[in-house]
């Protein structure tokens, strides 16, 4: 499979099996769209070249498009473009692998002081009750996850919420627990923190600065954006109180280890002003996220929404060009593509783990396979008391992948996303095999505008 596009006056091919990426001159664009849509066997050069030049001698010179032909015949050659798909073959062995539990996200806080307009948590409460987690439920899920790691050594959990700082003293016992177990069972924890930053103080930012491996910090961009969807429930906004807060804390780690993320709506379509805000505030680990809400809802992104999104997207590359040749760059999470390296084959193909190598877990100690899945009885998978129980559910996760998806099969990004959010394709598909087609659109986007960035950088 061979994906070709042009974003910012660059050719672009992208060979989707081998990863390849090349930038090609027009006339080597056009060969490639021809051989592209060329049904058969490429081995035969003559029948190639015949099929070129029968196409493209209008246009183009006779030895230009011979000698094109042979370059692109020589890049197929080595392997690098027109490269057949060798995952699928491997499929069966990533689902009956064994994997074990390496991440929880602990749901501290079924409460919130701020009042989201667009929050899946429904201000805290998950389609539920407000509730706090208790340093016992705690305790049992990190007791879970070490029993439920295997050999794995480097384990992660995430305080989540609604406002895990509305339970301050549990998250820190647990830390606590979570460090006294480490050496005699051989674990590292890898500790997050997710906050909104209205009870960030001095004594959380040196504590998180000396026990959390990784900060997310909430605010949506400008001011008015911002205090528009996170209000306080009183209505007052609050941009002013945590944008120095979370300065502040950026600048204490270095500018390291954190990321300030936001989420756009259909009301802040021009979204990479707020992304330029970020940086221009100094912040240099940006994320934000395209909203994901019901069709019914008045900020809801849809179909008729993208291609003002798309334009946005291309905007903030050429700005994030800009700023990385005059030094003054930033990390923007969609943007960020190991085009070298980058995940595991199984990682690539299976995706983020839920249900398998990730779970949630409430406050009363319930299973879920993520954090999205929280409050949806039909995805309960056990109890810290009882471990899991509904092993059914874990095979279905396990068995969801690019290949089981039918709408990854002909997608050129499908090794960079590893098919999407599972819950957001339940969601809006009825299915974890669905997907959010949306989201994909967005998604495919994003990864154009990446390769992009890392061939203008190249240069």
């Amino acid at each position: 499979m061979v994906h070709q596009y042009k974003n910012n006056g660059y050719n672009i091919v992208l060979d989707v099996n081998s990863g390849a990426v090349h930038m090609v001159d027009e006339l080597c664009y056009d060969v490639i769209t021809v051989l592209n849509e060329y049904q058969q066997d490429l081995a035969d050069a003559d029948l190639i070249l015949s099929h070129v030049l029968d196409k493209l001698s209008s246009k183009y010179d006779q030895e230009a498009l011979t000698e094109a032909v042979q370059e692109i015949m020589e890049v197929t050659a080595q392997g690098r473009l027109f490269t057949k798909d060798v995952y699928r073959d491997y499929i069966g062995e990533v689902v009956k692998r064994k994997t074990v539990v390496k991440a929880l996200c602990l749901h501290i806080a079924h409460d919130c002081n701020l009042a989201c307009k667009y929050c899946f948590a429904e201000e805290g409460e998950y389609h539920g009750r407000r509730a706090l987690m208790s340093l016992e439920t705690g305790k049992k899920a990190i007791d879970f996850l070490i029993q439920n790691s295997g050999t794995r050594r480097n384990l992660e959990v995430d305080f989540f919420g609604g406002e895990p700082l509305m339970n301050w003293q549990v998250v820190k016992d647990i830390v606590a627990y979570g460090r006294a177990q480490e050496q005699g069972h051989n674990k590292h924890f890898r500790f997050t923190l997710t906050t909104n930053g209205v009870l960030l103080n001095d004594e959380v930012q040196e504590f998180v600065n000396r026990e959390m491996d990784n900060v997310v910090i909430s605010l949506d961009g400008r001011k008015e954006v911002n205090d528009s969807m996170r209000p306080f429930r009183n209505g007052r906004g609050s941009y002013d109180l945590i944008v120095p807060k979370f300065q502040r804390l950026a600048k204490s780690r270095n500018q390291e280890r954190y990321y300030i993320r936001g989420t756009f709506t259909k009301n802040n379509r021009d979204f990479s002003e707020d992304v330029m805000h970020f940086a221009e505030l100094g912040f240099q680990q940006i994320s934000i996220e395209p909203v994901v809400g019901e069709v019914t809802d008045p900020y809801a992104l849809q179909q008729e929404d993208l291609p003002k999104v798309f334009e946005e997207y291309d905007k903030l590359a050429k700005f994030i060009i800009k700023k990385e040749k005059a030094g003054d760059g930033f990390n923007f999470f969609h943007f960020m593509i190991d085009l070298e390296g980058g995940p595991c084959v199984a990682k690539r193909l299976s995706g983020c783990g839920a249900g398998t190598e990730y779970m949630a877990v409430t406050p009363w100690g319930d299973f879920y396979p993520c954090h999205q899945f929280v409050g949806q009885e039909e995805f309960l998978m056990g109890n810290v008391d009882v471990g899991i129980k509904e092993f059914q559910l874990a095979e279905q996760f396990r068995g969801c992948n690019v290949y089981t998806k039918e709408k990854c099969l002909n997608c050129f990004a499908k090794f960079y996303c590893s098919g999407g959010c599972m819950a957001n394709a339940y969601n809006f598909g009825g299915s974890i095999y669905d997907a959010y087609d949306v989201g994909c659109e967005m998604q495919r986007k994003r990864v154009e505008c990446a390769i992009m960035i890392k061939a203008a950088l190249s240069e």
